[in-house]
């Protein structure tokens, strides 16, 4: 066994999540040392990978499921805001990073793509009318344009429209300001831009086996070589779980009392991926439609042009499904293993509670090539099979946490999990996820470093790389007005 060594900051996981909080705490304290580990041999693999999430810029222009309908008719847009002010926020944070050539050529990570929402149906349409109003009125989301005419239609959508039934009643909204970010990419620059600094260094084929908090506080570390199987010791004062669907078995070995009653619920996903280049060139948008009843919000089907590695793609979905393994190379033992003493109660009142959830997802597995066509052909009516293939999407742990009324509630968020004395934290959940990872890092960096994050040094720090920290850009539009018009232009995007 090697020696021991003791690194200020261990990462775990090679994602969007710890390669954002790496660069920040290394611009906010140069001289810090930080290891970062990777069970996989390639970074972004999981999660992060351009294959594995939508690859939608979550700014809430286009996503039903972060504006529902209230009991009274009215539409509740606070989530909508939350999230529009948080990928605002990561752009700042990406412009700033270009700006100073940390990170190279935005192009090969984010692009300008529509936001559209689609609907059809009587009641849909009134809904999404009520929403645009609604939405429009807060300046996030100025410029987003309504249509129910079919002509107008036509020309945002053509592919969507053909050969729909004109006496069917159909809208959508539409917003240019919408991207489609290749998450796996702009990891890959994080951590380039990480590695080229003094005291970063990053193990792939590296797994964390063991993790114990010691009397003085810091944290040991037992982490296998999985290429060579030798194995190594560290102490570090910090410790990051950014381990996508692996998180929680790491948060339950931390022991932390935080971390007691955390549950987890896999989903799995799959997505029709277009092969005919005639229909992808037809199509240049992101389209999001509404939920089937119990789908979880991940499985709000759309139909959304895509950049990656520099081609054009066109994808449907994602078609839900359910695998016990908690990462899409995981165990299938990882679901039975997470069950323990602290969350059992908590999983098992969920389970009830979320039966037709349950039975959506067994329906989604069962389904034939013919039934997802079917859906398919509810955004595209003339779709044909033989344009599509199916291909496996990424793996998501939606978070069961405690909850005195319920026993235990299943979270459609994220969560972030942090101990008293801030001496480790881990994310837990799924969507809006890395859209959203600088705000969610922010929030990492307010529980675990509330001393450093008040000096001076570190406030003035993040006022140069995000110029809206600390202010809500929902609230003022002259400061929304300068902050996107800078970061789109630094990052090449519409405005």
């Amino acid at each position: 066994m090697s020696p021991k060594s003791a690194p200020d900051i261990v990462l775990i996981g090679a994602g969007i999540m710890s390669a954002t909080l790496g660069v920040l705490l290394k611009e906010l304290q140069p001289e810090l040392t930080i290891e970062i580990f990777e069970r996989l041999d390639i970074i972004a693999g999981e999660s992060s990978d351009a294959w594995n999430n939508a690859g939608t810029g979550h700014s809430a222009f286009c996503e039903l499921n972060y504006t529902p309908e209230k009991s009274n008719g009215s539409i509740e847009i606070g989530k909508a805001i939350k999230i529009a002010e948080s990928f605002e926020v990561s752009k700042e944070f990406w412009a700033f990073l270009v700006q100073q050539g940390c990170v190279k050529s935005p192009e090969t990570f984010i692009q300008s793509i529509p936001h559209m929402s689609f609907v059809w149906g009587e009641k849909n349409v009134e809904y999404l009318k009520k929403r645009q109003q609604s939405l429009e009125s807060n300046n996030l989301f100025k410029g987003m344009q309504y249509s129910e005419d079919a002509e107008v239609l036509k020309k945002w959508i053509p592919l969507v429209m053909e050969g729909r039934d004109p006496a069917e009643k159909v809208a959508a909204t539409r917003m240019d300001a919408g991207t489609d970010i290749n998450f796996g990419a702009l990891t890959r620059a994080l951590i380039a831009y990480l590695q080229q600094q003094n005291g970063v260094h990053l193990h792939l084929n590296h797994e964390v086996r063991g993790l114990k908090q010691e009397a003085d506080g810091r944290w040991h570390l037992k982490v296998k070589n999985l290429e060579t199987g030798k194995k190594r010791e560290l102490h570090t004062r910090f410790v990051f779980i950014g381990a996508g669907g692996g998180s929680l078995p790491l948060l339950e070995k931390s022991d932390i009392p935080e971390g007691k009653g955390f549950g987890g619920f896999p989903v799995s996903g799959q997505w029709l991926v277009c092969k005919n280049p005639a229909v992808i060139e037809k199509h240049a948008a992101k389209v999001y439609g509404k939920a089937s009843v119990g789908a979880p919000p991940m499985s709000v089907p759309h139909l959304d042009t895509r950049m990656i590695d520099g081609k054009k793609a066109l994808l449907f979905g994602p078609y839900a499904g359910f695998s016990t393994k908690f990462l899409k190379k995981g165990s299938w033992l990882d679901l039975p293993r997470s069950i323990k003493f602290s969350n059992i109660r908590p999983m098992l009142a969920a389970g009830m509670d979320n039966l037709p959830l349950t039975k959506y997802l067994i329906d989604q597995v069962r389904q034939s090539p013919e039934e997802r066509l079917e859906a398919l052909q509810a955004f595209l009516p003339e779709a044909k099979m033989e344009d599509w293939e199916l291909e496996v999407a990424g793996q998501r742990v939606q978070v069961i946490k405690k909850d005195e009324e319920h026993g235990g509630i299943l979270e459609f968020g994220t969560e972030v999990v942090s101990a008293a004395d801030g001496s480790i934290a881990a994310l837990l959940g799924a969507s809006p996820g890395a859209s959203t990872a600088v705000s969610i890092m922010l929030e990492l960096l307010e529980r675990c470093f509330p001393k450093l994050l008040a000096t001076p040094a570190w406030n003035n720090k993040l006022k140069e790389m995000i110029p809206s920290y600390g202010q809500k850009l929902a609230d003022n539009p002259t400061l929304l007005e300068q902050v996107r018009d800078w970061s789109n232009a630094v990052l090449k995007l519409k405005s």
